[in-house]
This record gives structure tokens, sequence and C-alpha cells, in this order.
């Protein structure tokens, strides 16, 4: 009984050890992903930001697929994702916005900073229609398709070695 008393430091001690090298070669996605993937994009009627430029409406999401990006002007993920929104606008992919907490001057210098791949700009003050879309931040992207229906939503920024798989599910939502 005595000796295996003295082992029992070392057998918690491996136990230990063991797990945490389990949650480190394999960690728990802490992703708040959308529970509206699947279905039909929730009703949305965003007065537009910028003058010149439409707000988003649900009716807009008709027809063939395009994506919903969800930014802000302060975001610093949503600059380092704006040369890849720049080269899917250039593929041919249309791209809406929806700005939280933003103001029209903050977002236009954004804008001409960064370059413009937006169709639509809607102004979403109080962060109602993020909510709605199930997004927990800034920047998320999401696709839909024809059918007005969200088909994928891409959490953070988009890099560079997302856009071929962005292309192929655009391609596969039409």
């Amino acid at each position: 009984m005595r000796r295996l008393l003295l082992w029992a430091p070392l057998a918690l001690f491996a136990l230990v050890f063991a797990l945490v090298a389990g949650g480190l070669i394999k960690p728990a996605d802490r992703m708040v992903h959308s529970a509206m993937v699947g279905k039909p994009l929730p009703e949305l009627a965003m007065k537009p930001l910028l003058p010149g430029k439409p707000g988003v409406a649900s009716a807009d999401f008709k027809g063939k697929p395009r994506l919903l990006n969800v930014f802000a002007s302060w975001c610093i993920p949503c600059i380092a994702e704006a040369p890849q929104l720049m080269k899917l606008k250039q593929a041919g992919v249309e791209i809406d916005a929806i700005t939280i907490r933003d103001t029209p001057e903050a977002v236009q210098a954004f804008l001409a900073r960064n370059g413009d791949p937006y169709a639509r700009v809607g102004d979403d003050p109080t962060g109602k229609a993020q909510i709605a879309l199930g997004s927990s931040g800034v920047p998320e992207t999401f696709l839909v398709n024809g059918k007005g229906e969200i088909v994928d939503q891409h959490i953070g920024d988009i890099r560079a070695d997302d856009i071929p798989e962005i292309l192929r599910k655009l391609e596969a939502a039409k």
C-alpha cells in the first residue's frame, strides 16, 4: 500500500500533463458560429450609410449568390481583409456590407484608404442586424445564395488562401 502512495503524485502529474497536452494538440473550437447558417436571411432594412450607395435590405439577396460582409472602420482585422475583398470584387463577386456602430465620415475614409468592394452599405448603429445574423464580431462574412438563404459563414478576416474556397462555395450556391 505504501508503495502505491509513493507513485500517486507521479500518476497525478502524468494525468494532468496528458490533459494539458491534449488541449494544446487539439484545442476546443471557441468560435461563435451563427445559428442562421442554412436558414433564410433575417429581415433586414438598413438605411444607407454613405451618399450614392443604397442601404441593405433582405430583398436585395434574391437571384444570385453574394457576400454580406459585417465590418467597421475601427476594426484592425477589417483593414487586413480589405485587399482580399477587392480581389473578390475583381473576380466578379457582389459584396454588400453592414457597418457596425460607425459614422459616414469614418467609413468613407476607410474605403478611400483601403478600397471599396461594396455595392451596398447598410448602417447598423445599434448592432441589431448583426445580432439577427448571429454574428459575434467583426469582420464576418456571410455567403447568401440566390434564394436568400445563408449557406456559409466566414468568421474573422478573409485571407488570400481563403479566396479559392469562397469562390468555390459561391459557384456551388448558384
